[in-house]
């Protein structure tokens, strides 16, 4: 088997066989293969498209490329949640204690954030003491323990995606709807996880940006998923404005916290019950999907989902006193409050703007060996479809570099628009596949 001769399949629009498909992946990987011949497949790949068959192939074969993480001695069905990103997604963090709360069982791997979308690790590194780099037999035992752990990725994992994804980044060969959904789930199937809830993000601070390519992904993962006997819902929910208020990694574990508390932001909440009762179904907790949404809901009015983040966050090493003590959190040296120069109904908040601004006072990492400062970000003080007065307060900016704070104040101003009638926000869950 030659390389030159799949490329030419492909490139004359013809289906990848599974054996040429695992030919390329271990080639790649063992450097048999060079990155030239790799990139002109992928440039073909990008154009013919592949079909489902051809994805599955490909996912399977960068999955087995790596180290496959074995969780069987976990007792109970494991679900995992993956976000493909967003900005203020703090999602995982108010969402795992909640569903182990309700009896689940969730061993989660996590990645670090690149770029305006923020990971789960680097957010929960503002809790003091919190330990993120669990080795897989403590992991296995914390979960048997209380029902959830959270640990890091291991660099193990899938390690032909990581070596594509670097190429598809200086390729132009990003942006399809195979490679996306493959790499994505590859790392997934990789994790030893049993079922699998998605949440598909589209909109402005997402990377799909339209509802129609969302649902095709959404739909290609679900695909790969149930294809590989893991059972897997992916919902779809927009990201045209942040999630929450808070963008910035101490400032949105705080937003998290509250919302266990009952305290936090409508969307979070809401996105949290409907993911929750989702993984509740998936594993086995409620057999009806109103029912488990009720048992989140009650969670939280209870107080056992805050209970519950307390031990989570001490079984890790973590200084549980930030949960009623948001003092023991990084704070930032000045904050800016930005005025609004207009009076108007809020007509949009364009989030990948708030993201990279976020970004720029550090908040994220533009290249991977940036270091993260976790005090900085961006609380927004209104919604679209809110009324402001001229004057009055759009957000607070927390910062410690000044020339930082210069370069990203006039993008977040700009990020608001205004009208004289009142626009409602979209709609936050658009569909869910199965």
């Amino acid at each position: 088997m030659r390389m030159y001769d799949i490329i030419k399949k492909k490139r004359d629009g013809f289906e990848l066989s599974k054996e040429e498909i695992e030919f390329f992946i271990k080639g790649y990987v063992d450097g048999s293969i060079p990155d030239y011949q790799v990139s002109a497949l992928l440039m073909a790949i990008y154009f013919n498209k592949m079909n489902k068959e051809e994805t599955l192939f490909l996912t399977n074969a960068m999955k087995n490329s790596g180290e496959t993480i074995d969780l069987s001695d976990i007792k109970g069905i494991k679900v995992d949640k993956h976000s493909t990103g967003g900005v203020g997604d703090k999602t995982t963090i108010a969402l795992l204690p909640l569903v182990c709360s309700c009896g689940l069982i969730s061993a989660k791997m996590s990645g670090r954030g690149l770029g305006h979308t923020g990971g789960t690790i680097d957010k929960l590194e503002s809790i003091a003491g919190f330990n993120t780099n669990v080795e897989i037999d403590e992991f296995i035992n914390s979960v048997n323990k209380i029902g959830v752990c959270l640990s890091g990725q291991s660099k193990e994992v899938a390690i032909a995606d990581k070596k594509i994804y670097a190429l598809r980044d200086v390729t132009a060969t990003v942006d399809n709807i195979s490679l996306i959904a493959s790499s994505i789930m590859s790392k997934k199937l990789a994790s030893g996880t049993d079922k699998i809830v998605l949440d598909v993000k589209t909109g402005d601070g997402a990377f799909m940006k339209n509802i129609e390519d969302a649902v095709e992904l959404a739909k290609e993962m679900v695909d790969i998923g149930n294809g590989s006997c893991v059972e897997t819902v992916a919902i779809v929910s927009d990201m045209n404005e942040p999630l929450g208020f808070a963008v910035g990694n101490s400032l949105e574990v705080m937003e998290a916290i509250d919302t266990l508390k009952g305290k936090g932001p409508k969307d979070l909440e809401e996105l949290c019950k409907v993911l929750g009762a989702h993984m509740l179904l998936l594993g086995g907790v409620e057999k009806d999907y109103d029912e488990g949404y009720k048992k989140i809901e009650q969670a939280i009015k209870s107080g056992s989902a805050i209970s519950k983040l307390k031990e989570f966050i001490k079984n890790q090493g973590g200084n549980e006193n930030v949960v009623d003590d948001y003092s023991l959190f990084p704070k930032s040296k000045y904050i800016f409050e930005l005025k609004s120069k207009k009076s108007g109904f809020v007509s949009k908040i364009k989030a990948e703007e708030i993201g990279v601004s976020a970004m720029m006072l550090g908040a994220g990492r533009g290249q991977k060996e940036d270091v993260i400062d976790l005090s900085v970000g961006i609380v927004l003080n209104k919604k679209i479809g809110d009324f402001i007065d001229e004057g009055q307060l759009l957000a607070r900016i927390h910062y410690n570099d000044e020339e930082k704070f210069k370069s990203a104040v006039d993008k977040i101003e700009k990020a608001f628009e205004f009208s004289e009638t009142q626009v409602e926000s979209k709609k936050l869950i658009y569909t869910v596949i199965k």
